[in-house]
């Protein structure tokens, strides 16, 4: 009696943890997929609201200028080394107009400091040496403010992201805090779960999108300080040649053709 009592039991357990097994598969296969912190990608994107779309919008503006900037700050977008060579050749043949037209063909920031301190000869027929100097420099140096402060738009992004994560964070404890606040007895622990998944959320991915943006930040400003070093010194080359053909009892050949 007592044995059968005892495979009854068994049978018993035995049969409800089948039962459980099988409500566990079931919610399992039914249920969306959940990652290790309790919510999928859609439920966090939903729990975020509007403020996830603004998130991926300038998280998209923040990709297109990691691209951008891998294609202009290279070495042959800034000062092309072939255009250099061609430039100084024309340079100490004494054929400036041609140099003109290189440049004009041309265009990069290289080209651009040329051009001004060609203009500057052309526009000022005794220019001395120390004026030359300050037309280069002048250009030169915004050039340098050009290719630098390009960068700075993935410093905003930094910036911005996590303001956006923070304002999401300020919506969703108001919209948690806002339910108690109106009626403490009516308030739906729903509601209050719903508010702080928005706070949370917004916030984690305020983080997730500014984070790579300060790190491709801080790798395109030391990039685009070598271009611009580059830069000095091919400027600084071009005009020493051009001061040693229009110094150099040759005369200059260059007219405004």
């Amino acid at each position: 009696m007592r044995i059968q009592q005892v495979v009854a039991g068994i049978g018993m357990f035995l049969g409800t943890a089948a039962c459980a097994v099988a409500q566990e598969a079931a919610a399992a296969a039914v249920s969306p997929a959940v990652n290790g912190y309790g919510m999928s990608f859609k439920q966090a994107w939903e729990y975020g609201g509007w403020v996830m779309w603004l998130l991926a919008a300038i998280s998209v503006f923040a990709l297109a200028m990691v691209f951008y900037f891998m294609i202009v700050l290279r070495a042959g977008a800034v000062t092309p080394h072939e255009l250099m060579v061609d430039l100084l050749a024309r340079i100490r043949a004494n054929d400036l107009n041609e140099v003109r037209r290189l440049c004009d063909r041309h265009p990069c920031a290289l080209s651009s400091v040329v051009l001004a301190t060609l203009d500057c000869m052309r526009n000022v027929p005794q220019c001395d040496v120390a004026l030359l100097r300050g037309a280069t420099e002048s250009e030169g140096a915004r050039q340098a403010d050009a290719i630098q402060g390009q960068t700075e738009f993935l410093l905003d992004v930094a910036t911005i992201a996590p303001l956006l994560g923070l304002l999401g964070t300020v919506l969703g404890m108001l919209t948690a805090f806002g339910s108690v606040a109106s009626d403490i007895a009516s308030a739906k622990p729903v509601v209050l779960a719903a508010g702080v998944s928005q706070a949370i959320v917004t916030t984690i991915f305020g983080l997730i999108v500014a984070i790579p943006c300060m790190a491709f930040y801080a790798w395109f400003r030391r990039r685009a300080s070598r271009q611009i070093a580059n830069l000095e010194t091919a400027s600084a080359e071009i005009m020493t040649a051009i001061i040693g053909v229009t110094s150099g009892g040759k005369g200059s050949a260059y007219t405004d053709r």
